[in-house]
């Protein structure tokens, strides 16, 4: 009877009937320091199995994951112009359409400029590359351990076998692959970013709806931090990469640097790379010079690139980067690398704002500026005498 009795039994153990169990096997083993650090190694591994579950569930699924964060970065950058077109009466489909088709414009506008400078250099930088690499071919056979000509012979027969072989063809269909899974994932991506734009808060006040009292407030802040960082970190860093963009195709056009434009918008494009960006954009800038103009022309390029990154970092950037990313140039480095190696370019793009996001939800956990204990600063002890 007693498998069906309703109430259930209080059972109340004093210290003495805790010490007793904790002294009879198999509970002693886990009583001393030994058996803490085993229950602790076991939390550990626990915690760690999730997280590679979760991740290895993200990544199984990142033509979804990709273009859900690519939507929540564009529709946190444009949240304050959805506000303002919501409070002064703009109806919020007609605001979400007018939204979407600025950014249809601007990424549009984008495309068409590079496509257009390559279009109308194109030949000519054509012509310069082939001169620099009969310059170079030149200097390479002047040195002692140059190529002979059987051996150049060899190694363009080695290429063209490597073309018409079916390795190259099947590299050809996975190339074929990754664009349909890159169209997909940008239809995708505009799907979504219009509900985020149209029904994001709603969508977010739904998903708390399980949550009551300080949960729900916490559940509040980090939405709204999460927005509040991510568009500052875009548009920060979007006003950034434009200076730098202005900065380095004036010096390009001073310097008649062909590709000048394309170049410029390269720089705009890899300024959301931190760190590592802008060495790329100014070794690329550099390249292109080096091989149509010569290389001193290419070294006041790179002086350029170097005076245009200094000014920016050491005045621009703190200044509109410095409430929305409380990152150390440490954790930075570490997030790029680690995007890197699990996400590749995407990954290197989108780890320092999702970092910036998270330390962003740990500030305000407990409360509007207020982290969780492990996170606070240590009061400052008072000098001994």
């Amino acid at each position: 009877m007693g498998l069906f009795r309703r109430s259930a039994r209080e059972v109340q153990l004093t210290s003495r009937d805790v010490e007793l169990t904790a002294t009879r096997a198999p509970w002693s083993l886990w009583a001393d320091s030994f058996g803490s650090l085993a229950i602790r190694a076991v939390q550990i591994i626990v915690v760690v199995g999730l997280a590679a579950a979760i991740f290895f569930a993200i990544h199984s699924v990142t033509v979804v994951t990709i273009p859900l964060v690519i939507a929540l970065i564009f529709a946190s950058a444009f949240a304050p112009a959805m506000g303002w077109m919501r409070r002064h009466g703009v109806p919020s489909l007609l605001a979400t359409v007018a939204t979407l088709l600025v950014i249809v414009v601007l990424l549009g506008g984008v495309s068409w400029l590079i496509v257009w400078a390559v279009r109308d250099q194109w030949d000519d930088l054509y012509s310069q590359a082939e001169a620099g690499v009969q310059e170079l071919l030149a200097w390479v056979n002047t040195l002692p351990f140059a190529p002979t000509s059987d051996q150049i012979d060899d190694w363009l027969s080695t290429a063209g076998d490597f073309v018409t072989s079916s390795q190259f063809g099947s590299g050809a269909l996975a190339g074929v692959s990754v664009v349909a899974n890159f169209v997909t994932g940008l239809v995708l991506m505009v799907v979504i970013l219009f509900f985020f734009l149209k029904d994001g808060p709603r969508m977010w006040e739904f998903l708390l709806r399980p949550f009551r009292g300080r949960q729900y407030d916490r559940g509040r802040r980090i939405g709204d931090k999460t927005v509040s960082v991510l568009g500052a970190y875009v548009r920060g860093t979007a006003t950034v990469a434009l200076v730098d963009a202005i900065g380095i195709l004036i010096g390009l056009l001073i310097l008649q640097v062909p590709l000048a434009i394309p170049l410029a918008v390269l720089v705009f494009l890899l300024a959301f790379i931190p760190i590592v960006g802008a060495t790329l954009a100014g070794i690329l800038a550099a390249l292109v010079a080096l091989v149509a103009n010569g290389w001193v022309n290419a070294l006041f390029v790179v002086g350029v690139v170097v005076l245009v990154n200094q000014l920016e970092g050491n005045f621009l950037q703190p200044f509109l980067m410095g409430r929305s990313m409380k990152l150390h140039a440490f954790v930075i480095l570490v997030a790029l690398t680690v995007g890197t190696v699990l996400g590749g370019l995407v990954g290197a793009v989108l780890a320092v704002p999702i970092t910036a996001t998270v330390w962003g939800i740990i500030q305000v956990w407990d409360g509007p500026n207020t982290p969780p204990r492990w996170a606070r600063p240590k009061p400052r002890e008072s000098a001994i005498d």
